[in-house]
């Protein structure tokens, strides 16, 4: 049965991670902060590794992603996408 999660505690991880605006933690690219939240290059909070993997719902383990990036991402946890910042080249 899956832990119910905290609303607040998710609104105030959210707030901590959008303060410092980092770039997608999948991709490594800007985030478009001001997008609407259904645009692909809109900021949403990426479990880095996945509640469906036993992740846990902390602070430590999310990170700023696209929301194309994080659909694409889905459960899994390595991201079927090469980082396009150059970071691993």
């Amino acid at each position: 049965m899956a832990t119910k999660r905290n609303i607040r505690q998710q609104q105030r991880d959210r707030d901590r991670i959008k303060q410092s605006r980092p770039n997608c933690h999948i991709c490594g690219e800007a985030i478009s902060w001001d997008a609407d939240w259904l645009d692909p290059r809109s900021f949403v909070v990426d479990h880095i590794i996945p509640l469906a993997k036993n992740g846990p719902d902390t602070l430590e383990n999310k990170a700023a992603a696209h929301r194309s990036c994080n659909s694409t991402k889905r459960a899994r946890i390595v991201a079927p996408i090469v980082r396009r910042s150059g970071a691993l080249d």
